[in-house]
């Protein structure tokens, strides 16, 4: 089998086992395997999924932390012309179970971690009636292990390409199943990103930073590299030095980030970070959330000009930015690669010109087109006429760059002027007290809604009204008037998505609790 027939049939991990059985594929704090191994026991999943009743275009569902087993389940599946849910394991069991009921599972793969959110699960889908426990027992659910182990682990003889079929965040709402009812062909995204990686099979090694069940590390930090024959080492939680640590022990050469580990790991101390060697480092792409420019500007300075950035989404898109071309354009996510096409406009649908703020949309691609499973009018609500929007909001400047400024559903309306809080977010982040922050709007009588800023103080820093007062004056030396926070919160925490994107609508109900606002 060539290569490229092996991609055509989701067997690209068979194809480098291969050429290379003993190769690494996969390291983590649950185990290890080759190349080999990991293609052997891929092929015994699909077997005993098959051997249950599962046929191509059946859905799994996977509530699994980073361990091979995820990656093992997603081989399968690509072989096996299966549709992969995998699921976030912070949710809570309902919405566990609202996600495997409504992606229409009839297996669900749980890993003993989340196993009374997988229980609650099982209750609320009746489908899925191959229910698989990874790592230990779960009342109910057979043993992974065990069904695997019985079956064949030669290539499996009929392979058929599967899908995977992402929810998004659902901060408003139930999360929406992104569907597509058939494969898009290879992105503009997808090969802008292999032109720059020039992945070295057999001698390269990636860093998995985030949560597997999130789109992008699972699409860009796992998939990736190892369909390019590259292995990949997983963390099971996220650290800044840790990040490091593993970069020198590993040689990693290629990562993914999302910004605010960017900034975490550029408030290590000097001294901590030059204990470690990262020169083995090539390639640090980044995106899922805006990185404001000081902490892009410093990664630069500290990394060198290996970094790279990208927009899009489950949905689609397609803009990148490499560091040369970020630096005489600081603050932008890049431009639209060739083939795609994209627009900024207006409430009515006229497209703005440089630099006026409006909604964001691209083209759909006329193959692949997405729909949100079971949910005609959102799926309509996404789009207008044959562009899609994912209610991102910025501007193109004079030369063609995108800028991000917020989410349609964050602006602050205060007196009627828009406000976007992440660059607001962007400037008190500059403060050296401050490890995070997220601005919101509160209820104001005369305004409708004013300012204020939720603040997270690094480690050692005392909260107190001396230091609202200082970040204050701070953001008024940065800021023009109707920018400024009126008011400084602080907090021991913020919520953020795996992603990287702050739950702002989480930060702001707090203060709208009895007060109306859509």
């Amino acid at each position: 089998m060539s290569r490229e027939e092996a991609q055509a049939k989701g067997m690209l991990i068979a194809w480098h086992a291969a050429q290379a059985p003993d190769r690494l594929a996969i390291v983590s704090q649950a185990g290890g395997r080759s190349y080999g191994e990991l293609n052997a026991r891929a092929n015994r999943l699909v077997r005993a999924l098959r051997g249950a009743g599962l046929k191509p275009g059946d859905a799994v569902a996977l509530l699994c932390s980073n361990r091979p087993e995820f990656a093992e389940v997603v081989a399968a599946c690509q072989r096996g012309g299966f549709r992969l849910t995998p699921i976030n394991w912070h949710l809570k069991g309902s919405e566990v179970g609202y996600i495997v009921d409504n992606c229409e599972a009839k297996a669900l793969v749980a890993d003993m971690r989340f196993a009374a959110s997988a229980q609650e699960a099982a209750h609320m889908s009746p489908l899925a009636t191959i229910r698989l426990s990874v790592g230990g027992e779960i009342p109910g659910f057979a043993a992974y292990d065990a069904m695997v182990e019985a079956e064949a682990g030669h290539d499996i003889d009929n392979p058929v390409l599967g899908t995977q079929m992402m929810y998004t965040s659902g901060t408003t709402g139930h999360p929406k199943g992104v569907f597509r009812r058939e494969a898009p062909p290879v992105t503009p995204l997808n090969a802008k990103l292999a032109e720059t990686a020039q992945f070295r099979p057999g001698e390269d090694m990636a860093l998995v930073t985030g949560p597997l069940y999130h789109a992008a590390p699972l699409a860009l930090n796992l998939n990736f590299p190892l369909n390019a024959g590259v292995g990949c080492v997983l963390m099971d939680k996220w650290d800044a030095e840790d990040t490091l640590r593993l970069v020198e022990k590993h040689r990693i050469t290629h990562t993914h980030v999302v910004p605010t580990m960017l900034h975490r790991m550029l408030s290590l101390a000097p001294e901590l970070r030059q204990k470690y060697d990262y020169s083995s480092l090539r390639w640090v792409l980044h995106g899922a959330a805006p990185c404001p420019a000081h902490v892009k500007e410093r990664s630069i300075e500290w990394l060198g000009p290996i970094l790279f950035e990208y927009y899009a989404a489950t949905e689609g898109g397609g803009i990148f930015v490499d560091s040369h071309e970020w630096l005489g354009k600081k603050g932008t996510v890049g431009k639209p690669l060739p083939g795609v096409v994209m627009k900024v406009v207006d409430e009515e649908g006229s497209a703005l010109g440089p630099d006026q703020v409006g909604t964001i949309y691209f083209q759909a691609p006329a193959q692949g087109r997405f729909e949100y499973f079971k949910a005609p009018e959102k799926t309509e609500g996404a789009y207008r006429g044959d562009y899609f929007t994912m209610g991102d909001m910025g501007y193109l400047d004079a030369d063609g760059f995108l800028f991000l400024t917020g989410r349609s559903a964050e602006v602050i309306i205060s007196g009627g002027v828009n406000i976007y809080p992440a660059e607001i977010d962007e400037e008190i982040l500059k403060h050296p007290a401050v490890y995070d922050v997220a601005v919101v709007g509160v209820p104001n009588e005369e305004w409708g809604e004013e300012i204020k800023a939720v603040v997270q103080l690094n480690e050692g820093v005392e909260p107190g009204d001396a230091l609202k007062a200082e970040l204050l004056t701070f953001a008024a030396e940065r800021l023009p008037g109707y920018k400024r926070p009126r008011s400084v919160d602080f907090t021991d925490d913020l919520p953020r998505m795996p992603s990287g994107k702050i739950v702002r609508r989480s930060v702001r109900d707090r203060y709208w609790q009895g007060e109306k606002k859509i």
